[in-house]
């Protein structure tokens, strides 16, 4: 599972995500009198951001989208999610981080295992043979007996980084969505408990849908004009 499967599927999303990002439309965002193409780009560069204080609220009264609402300078809270543009890497990273134990562990066990079976796995081989083979396999054992304590070190070795890599991994990933992920979990579960009016849902804080963009430029007199933008993020 940790050198096939999870590389496989890591690097599949990876390459979805990548399709997506560099081939694709990644964002699309909407204002008055600033060019799609502009403030797509624009947007997607400098990161899209909520209003955390404005996740609950009735949709097309209260605000646009949870976390999507008016919101004044240096008082209301935002919150930045930068993370989207790095996606594709990240997977990327961790299907290496996946692969590299077995990596190291081919590259230091050389096919030994392979040589020491002599085909014993293989229906054709007849049953005398597989006794010889067998005898070989025994005196081998017998004569080389602790001294293969190295090599021993060395599996043990790789099955250490496959669990520091799967903890780590868990750590990994909370620092990636800015501490949001080991608390996810029981937070979606505790929204589902809550009144409809009290909820705050932690899927619209810690992967929204759609968020709010700012975008600054110069006005026919000089003065610096601000324009509030809405985007939508890629899935």
């Amino acid at each position: 599972l940790h050198y096939k499967a999870t590389v496989i599927i890591l690097i599949a999303f990876s390459l979805l995500v990548t399709s997506r990002q560099y081939i694709g439309d990644p964002i699309d965002c909407i204002v008055d009198e600033i060019p799609l193409n502009v403030m797509d780009t624009y947007c997607w560069i400098y990161s899209t951001f909520t209003i955390p204080n404005r996740l609950t609220g009735r949709v097309g009264q209260d605000l646009v989208q949870p976390g999507v609402a008016s919101h004044v300078d240096g008082k209301d809270e935002v919150k930045y999610h930068k993370y989207y543009q790095w996606v594709c890497f990240t997977l990327f990273f961790q299907a290496m981080l996946f692969y590299i134990p077995r990596y190291l562990w081919k590259t230091w066990e050389g096919g030994r295992i392979k040589m020491l079976v002599l085909d014993l796995n293989c229906p054709i081989v007849n049953e005398e043979c597989k006794t010889d083979r067998k005898k070989l396999l025994v005196d081998y054992f017998t004569t080389n007996l602790h001294m293969q304590n190295f090599y021993a070190f060395r599996f043990f070795i790789c099955e250490i980084l496959n669990f520091i890599n799967v903890v780590g991994q868990i750590f990994f990933m909370d620092f990636f969505l800015d501490g949001e992920f080991s608390t996810y979990g029981s937070d979606v579960l505790r929204f589902t408990e809550m009144e409809p009016e009290e909820r705050e849902d932690p899927m619209a804080r810690v992967f929204p849908k759609v968020t709010k963009c700012t975008f600054h430029k110069y006005g026919p007199s000089g003065s610096v004009q601000k324009f509030d933008g809405l985007c939508v993020l890629p899935l």
